[in-house]
This record gives structure tokens, C-alpha cells and sequence, in this order.
């Protein structure tokens, strides 16, 4: 029996899962315990193993798609086995080409298509895009009356990613075109129709505004190899096609030059024959001035007043999707902030002593023990001399934390991820650095697994390395807490009464108000103070 596979929960706050790469494909056999699939979480991209063996029969996301935990991923069975109930109860089918083409067909003659010609078929305005709401005709490469062939390219349709070429997926006369080249259209609206040689297109355009079929909407899945791969781009000095003085250029790249300014006669177009297109004018770069003029001219052009400066660059921005990471960083820390009254509390330390005592230790062999192992030392430490830090606030309870974990906050290439020391005011310095540089290179290869980033209790930050001299941090809830660790610096300090150089570095703690008195994380600040500037006494 064929067991339906849903978009697993791979963290605790993990909404919705971003298919990266699938191990298996349709068909393929699968055992017990073998990877689908890569999945990107909110918070690593983690392999994804089935608990089913049989064989592959249908993949619901496909690579690079997104949905919601618990939607339908994927549905192993055995082989052969008739699983279209399942993908209609389970979740949005990923219609094959020829399934959409078949069913929008079906819903034409359910639509009322006795009163369209036979043959005729309505193109509509196809979604070639996940994110597309509408489409630009940048050029029609069929013109109406002109015959098409299944497997043609109709036109060239831009959408909010790419110039794209959108073939036919019908053979016939091409008896109307519905938007004109540089025009604008949303997704399903009435785009081309075709039918047979000698069809009346009065007759089908008024069933068509009749309501009398539904518009077939063309197959999602055209080519997505940009138009700009089709043709050779022409050499840079040559010249814009033209005949007859007239320059040959699509309308969208006609309305784009009026707009910015731009004589067609200066641009090198890149289209067949030399035609200019839309990406002509989005590259164009204004020609170099003529050279100056003759050196017997030169003391009246110094005289005449400098030229006022005239903007000539173009506005532009790019949209990035956002990874499933970035959204949860979003999310969590905006939470935070707009639910947990902050406020921040800052004290300087004398690092004198902690930078003698660590010398020493890594004198040892095989040691190697950094700053910041010695403050998540002594937060641990000062947790348990002030347990109130170590809460977490619910509704109607603060939850007394007996265990400490501290999450250290480490940087990644798509955001941060919080791995997490387990007890960590039992573990030594040199376990306490061996296991955050472990995590830390596990985090930046993304092969964190949730029970490494889940379960603190109190959160170190530290941009120390970066030169930061001070900052402050969003609480990373539940907890009630977090310190931000800044920059060791050298700078003149008051000791027995005269001006030395010294060494300090500041530390910012964010509490919790709901949880943390003022009082309470100042006197948690002293115990540290303590620790960091004698850490001997870390070891009592």
C-alpha cells in the first residue's frame, strides 16, 4: 500500500521546508533508512531519510520549492501502483506537461466549447515563474495568420526573472493575438488563440467574451532557458540594424530608450539581425564625447565656466529570495523584540589578568583556549550563583532553568545559528573550546543537526573579532538573557592612583524585564566581572 510522505518538522520552529536537492527520483527503489532528500530548514540544510521501503512513485516539491510542514513530498509504494487518489486528496499535484495540457482540455469542453469551431484552442497568459503574477510580451516571433507547429516558439514573454521563450503546445493558424509586443498582462489572462486554416475569428472572439469556454491556460513548464541564450550577441562596434534610415527594434526596447533618453541610433543591438531588444537598453552605455578640441583652442575652452554635473546613472535593485533562515531569523528576533521588554546593562572589564592566565594555558600542549571560552566559562558560572538569569518566561510561570546550556551565536553565510553546550558549567575550558570550535565548523558547513541548536538557556554573542568595541544583542527567546562581548582594547586606565595602560573590554547584557529585575543583572555583571578579571578563581 502506498504511503504518503509529508514535509517532515526538522526543528522545533521549523514552518515550512525548502526541498534543495532530491537523492531519488521518480521510480527509483528506496530501502528503509536511505536520504530522499536535502532539506533546508529555518535553520541548516539537513538530509532527510525515508522510514518507508517500496519504490518512488511520485514527488510532490520539487527541487528548489517550498512548502508548508505536513504538506505532500513525496509517495512510496510499489511499482505500478495507482496512487492519482493520493495526490488529489493529499496535496497540489505537479501536473506533467501532457497532464495539463489533457485537463485543461477537459475543462475547455466542459466550459461550454460547442460554441467555439472545432480545433480551436485559447492560449493564455502562462505562469512561467513561481513567483510571476503577470507577464511583458517583449517580442512575438508569429504573426497573426502565420502557421505553428507544436514545439514553435510563439513569443518571447519576460517575466519577473527572465526573458523567457514560450513555445506552442498546439499546431494550427495563430488567428489572434490578445497582447500586443511591450504590452502587460496578468497570469491566465487571454494571451493568442489558434485554431485551423480559414477559422472566423469574429466568431471565436465572441464566444471567447462570451464566456462561453474557459481559456486554456499554456503549459507552466515552457522552456526556462532565457531568450538571450538563443542568439549570438553581435560584435560590440557594430552598428544598430537599420534600412532605409529606419532602426530595427522591439517596441518594449522603443518605449525603454524614449523613457531614459536613448538615440537608437547609438545602440548595438543584439537581437537576430541586429535587432535591438529590452537587455540593449538595460546594458547600453552612453558613447565616449568627442576627442577636444584643437590644442589652439584651449585658452578660450579655459575660460568658458565648468559644465554642470548631470546625473547619468541608472536606478537599479535587486530581489534576493529569502532562505528559509533568513525568514526564521526574521520572524523570532522581530518576536523578540516586540514582545520581551529589553533593556541593557554595560560594564567594563579588566582583561590584564585573563590575558596572562590564557597565555599560560595555551603553553600547554595540544591547547588552545580563546577569550571568548573564558567568558562562556564564567557565564556559566555566574549563572549558578544567580539562577534568576536562567529562566524562561511563560504566561502564568517563569520557568527555573536547574540545567545551564549556553547557545555561543555564530555567524554563517545565510544568517546565524545558535549551537548549544550542554552543561556547560560542568565542562572545562579546554572542553568548553574543543566543543565550540566542533559546533562552530559544523554550523558553516550546515551539518548542524536540531538537537545541537536546541535547549538554551542563556546566549553568548561575541564581535569582538571584528573590532566592535560595544554592542547590544536581541534576546534569543525563551531566554531571559544574552551578552554581547565586544573588543579587547588599549587604553588609559587609573591603577593605585596614577595613568597606566590597560587593557579592558566591555560586555552588554540584554535582559528580560518580564524576568530580570534591573538589581538582579547588575549583581549577575559582578560576578562575571569577578570571574573574567581572576580567572583562578573560576577554577575554586
Amino acid at each position: 500500500m502506498a504511503e504518503i510522505v509529508n514535509m517532515p518538522r526538522l526543528s522545533d520552529t521549523m514552518e515550512e521546508g525548502t526541498v534543495a536537492k532530491w537523492l531519488k527520483q521518480v521510480g527509483d527503489k528506496i530501502e528503509e533508512g536511505d536520504i530522499l532528500a536535502e532539506i533546508e530548514t529555518d535553520k541548516a540544510t539537513m538530509e532527510f531519510e525515508s522510514f518507508n521501503a517500496g519504490v518512488l512513485l511520485y514527488i510532490g516539491v520539487e527541487e528548489g520549492g517550498t512548502s508548508p510542514v505536513d504538506t505532500l513530498l513525496a509517495i512510496i509504494g510499489e511499482e505500478g501502483e495507482d496512487v492519482s487518489s493520493l495526490i488529489s486528496g493529499g496535496a497540489p499535484a505537479a501536473d506533467t506537461k501532457t497532464e495539463a495540457v489533457e485537463e485543461k482540455k477537459e475543462e475547455v469542453s466542459s466550459g461550454g466549447s460547442a460554441e467555439l469551431p472545432e480545433g480551436v484552442e485559447v492560449v493564455t497568459m502562462p505562469r512561467l515563474s513561481d513567483t510571476m503574477t503577470e507577464g511583458t510580451v517583449a517580442t512575438w516571433l508569429k504573426k497573426e495568420g502565420d502557421a505553428v507547429e507544436e514545439g514553435d516558439i510563439l513569443a518571447e514573454i519576460e517575466t519577473d526573472k527572465a526573458t523567457m521563450e514560450f513555445e506552442c503546445f498546439y499546431s494550427g493558424v495563430l488567428v489572434y493575438i490578445g497582447i500586443e509586443e511591450g504590452g502587460s498582462a496578468p497570469v491566465d489572462s487571454l494571451l493568442a488563440i489558434i485554431g485551423p486554416e480559414g477559422t472566423d475569428k469574429d466568431a471565436v472572439m465572441a464566444a471567447v467574451k462570451g464566456g462561453a469556454a474557459k481559456a486554456t491556460p499554456a503549459n507552466a513548464e515552457a522552456t526556462e532557458t532565457p531568450a538571450a541564450a538563443k542568439t549570438e550577441s553581435a560584435p560590440v562596434d557594430a552598428p544598430a540594424a537599420t534600412t532605409g534610415g529606419r532602426v530595427f527594434a522591439s517596441p518594449l526596447a522603443k518605449k525603454m530608450a524614449a523613457d531614459k533618453g536613448i538615440d537608437l541610433s547609438t545602440v548595438t543591438g543584439s537581437g537576430d539581425q541586429g535587432r535591438i531588444v529590452r537587455r540593449d537598453i538595460e546594458n547600453y552605455k552612453a558613447p565616449v564625447a568627442a576627442a577636444a578640441a584643437p590644442k589652439a583652442e584651449a585658452p578660450a575652452a579655459a575660460t568658458t565656466a565648468a559644465m554642470p554635473f548631470v546625473p547619468a546613472g541608472e536606478e537599479r535593485v535587486e530581489e534576493v529570495k529569502n532562505s528559509q533562515m533568513r525568514k526564521t531569523i526574521a520572524k523570532r528576533l522581530g518576536e523578540s523584540k516586540f514582545t520581551a521588554p529589553h533593556y541593557y546593562l554595560t560594564v567594563e572589564l579588566d582583561m590584564e589578568q585573563a590575558i596572562a592566565s590564557r597565555g599560560q594555558i595555551n603553553t600547554l600542549p595540544d591547547t588552545k583556549v580563546s577569550f571568548n571560552d573564558m567568558v562562556v566559562k564564567a557565564c556559566a558560572m555566574a549563572l549558578k550563583k544567580h539562577p534568576q538569569i536562567n529562566t524562561s518566561w511563560k504566561d502564568d510561570v517563569t520557568v527555573y532553568n536547574q540545567h545551564i546550556h549556553v547557545g555561543v551565536a555564530v555567524a554563517v553565510e545565510d544568517g546565524l545559528v545558535v549551537p548549544v553546550l550542554k552543561f556547560t558549567n560542568e565542562m572545562s575550558l579546554t572542553q568548553i573550546g574543543s566543543k565550540v570550535k566542533e559546533l562552530a565548523g559544523k554550523a558553516r558547513n550546515k551539518k548542524l543537526t536540531p538537537a545541537e541548536m536546541d535547549g538554551s538557556t542563556f546566549t553568548v554573542s561575541n564581535l569582538g573579532m571584528f573590532g566592535i568595541e560595544e554592542f547590544t544583542s536581541i534576546i534569543n527567546q525563551p531566554n531571559s538573557a544574552i551578552l554581547s562581548v565586544g573588543a579587547i582594547v588599549e587604553k588609559p586606565v587609573v591603577k593605585n592612583g596614577a595613568i597606566v595602560v590597560g587593557k579592558t573590554m566591555k560586555v552588554t547584557l540584554a535582559c528580560d524585564h518580564r524576568t530580570v529585575d534591573g538589581a538582579t543583572g547588575a549583581q549577575f555583571l559582578q560576578t562575571l566581572k569577578a570571574f573574567v578579571e581572576n580567572p583562578v578563581t573560576m577554577l575554586a
